[in-house]
């Protein structure tokens, strides 16, 4: 599929509800257990979210529409310290704000396919087209979903016993 806004924007607009039925009202250890060591929890992905709706998407997208050209680094591990303290309730409730005000920044835009070719400038992979930064934050999006399944999953990988060899998300 090549890109499209508003087909991108039929995910942008969901996630927040599928990680908040995905998380919402469970048990700690569902929600803050890992995968083991340097792994992140649910938990922690959602915090992860939260900081990419603040520093990512909309500020990247603002600099390629403005000529700017180069992104600052974007913190990986910012979660660890801005999430300290706060309940996943909360977590979620700023997850889904952020998002609709991010949205919401987006169509205020009013974007024509001539802007998605404008590019700016990546600390890492140099020259990315506006394009590539909305279909990453797409994808970003159902990676980390994924993620959340499989380390929830993975909570439970010795307590299925034999079915472990049908079930492709504890082997991975």
């Amino acid at each position: 599929m090549q890109f499209n806004l508003n087909k991108s924007l039929e995910i942008l607009e969901r996630t927040p509800l599928v990680v908040e039925l995905m998380l919402n009202g469970l048990s700690e250890e569902w929600i803050k257990n890992n995968e083991g060591p340097e792994t992140w929890s649910p938990y922690d992905i959602l915090g992860h979210l939260i900081h990419g709706e603040r520093t990512d998407w909309i500020p990247r997208m603002e600099i390629i529409l403005s000529g700017k050209a180069t992104f600052e680094p974007f913190d990986r591990l910012a979660q660890f310290k801005e999430s300290k303290g706060k309940t996943v309730r909360q977590l979620l409730d700023e997850f889904k704000t952020l998002r609709n005000q991010n949205i919401e920044r987006l169509r205020s835009k009013n974007l024509i396919q001539d802007d998605f070719v404008l590019k700016g400038k990546h600390p890492a992979f140099g020259p990315v087209t506006l394009s590539q930064l909305l279909s990453t934050w797409v994808v970003h999006d159902l990676n980390h979903i994924s993620q959340i399944s499989r380390v929830m999953a993975k909570q439970y990988k010795t307590e299925v016993g034999p079915w472990v060899e049908y079930l492709g998300i504890l082997r991975h």
